[in-house]
């Protein structure tokens, strides 16, 4: 039962999860991160970790409509096992609702 990142990571991507996984199954994309649900181990250690409280456990209802998100883009973009910087206007999008629609970048980070 892996945990899966949702669109609250969107323009927000603060990457403190990213640092604490201990098996590196986050990608990044151009503006969100995803987790592969097929490497996530559900440690649940990333989920606090989050300051925008965008990773969930796939047990939440909410979860069944990001899981396939996270798994297609995990196998797209690039690994990422090491925090960055967050986008100088992330707080600015944190807790912004509909962003999936609006904002969401397909392209590869880096």
């Amino acid at each position: 039962m892996p945990y899966v990142v949702t669109e609250a990571c969107i323009r927000c991507k603060y990457m403190d999860c990213v640092e604490v996984c201990p098996v590196d199954c986050f990608y990044e994309g151009e503006n969100m991160l995803v987790i592969s649900p097929d490497e996530c181990i559900d440690c649940g250690v990333c989920e606090p970790e989050c300051p925008a409280e965008a990773i969930i456990s796939d047990t939440d209802k909410e979860a069944e409509k990001w899981l396939e998100l996270n798994r297609d883009y995990s196998a797209k973009w690039p690994n990422i096992t090491r925090k960055k910087d967050a986008p100088a206007d992330a707080d600015e999008w944190k807790g912004k609702p509909d962003k999936f629609k609006n904002d969401f970048s397909d392209k590869a980070g880096g």
